[in-house]
């Protein structure tokens, strides 16, 4: 069964620490569940994962995971040289990976040392490897978990508004030169976020109530509500976001 923004479930939680528990839980609770093959997940950039990375990593959550089962993949990344901090995943080295007992072969962040497009194409090849196929089958997600944010301009991971890779049909990995944001990226498209069994919207700030609701009524000019998942859609908000702050 197909899930669209329109059918994705609503969590409201009391603000972004809250939010940033709740995703520690699920993603437990995924990799608990999970008892045939790794669990691949894509992570995301920003300040609400960040903190669920400085979660994960604390020694009582940590232990409770199975890191040799956990993937570890992300859902874009800006086309820095590797360490800056701008980088998503010098972030989730720094905060997670390199304080957990994951695998490094498990560990597939996205290349930036050739030209955007062709590191995009290293990095289909990746998922390819990963998922033991060139071509999606929707019995079988790419990802058991895909992390997203939602952008005040309706954005989410580097699928910006205006950006050809939105027309992107076949590839699992695009690029995109956003006029409104730094630097070059590398990102999922919408088939690869798609294949997936959970897709979790991450949503804090009171910048985001207006568009938190044009993502939930379904405003198709935001490149965000149009993501769709063959599992489920579930996005967790802090009372800031959905405008009940008090």
């Amino acid at each position: 069964m197909t899930s669209d923004i329109r059918t994705a479930t609503l969590e409201t939680l009391p603000d972004s620490e809250a939010v940033a528990l709740r995703m520690a839980d699920l993603l437990v609770e995924g990799v608990l569940a999970k008892t045939d093959g790794k669990f691949r997940v894509a992570l995301s950039g920003g300040s609400t994962p960040k903190r669920l990375f400085e979660l994960l990593a604390e020694p009582e959550l940590a232990k409770r995971i199975p890191w040799e089962r956990v993937e570890i993949f992300y859902g874009d990344e800006r086309h820095v040289p590797e360490g800056h901090p701008d980088s998503n995943h010098a972030v989730g080295q720094s905060v997670l990976i390199s304080r957990v007992p994951v695998p490094a072969g498990n560990v597939h962040p996205m290349p930036t040392g050739s030209t955007v497009e062709a590191d995009a194409r290293t990095y289909q090849k990746t998922l390819e490897t990963a998922y033991g196929a060139t071509r999606l089958d929707p019995a079988r997600p790419l990802f058991d978990l895909v992390m997203l944010g939602l952008g005040t301009d309706g954005h989410t991971a580097s699928l910006f508004p205006g950006e050809p890779v939105l027309q992107e049909k076949a590839a699992w990995v695009g690029t995109a030169a956003p006029k409104t944001a730094p630097h070059e990226r590398i990102t999922l498209t919408y088939p690869a976020i798609a294949s997936s069994a959970l897709v979790v919207f991450l949503v804090t700030g009171a910048s985001k109530v207006e568009m938190l609701k044009r993502l939930r009524d379904g405003d198709k000019s935001l490149p965000s509500a149009n993501v769709i998942s063959e599992g489920r859609i579930v996005i967790l908000a802090d009372r800031a976001a959905t405008g009940d702050a008090a």
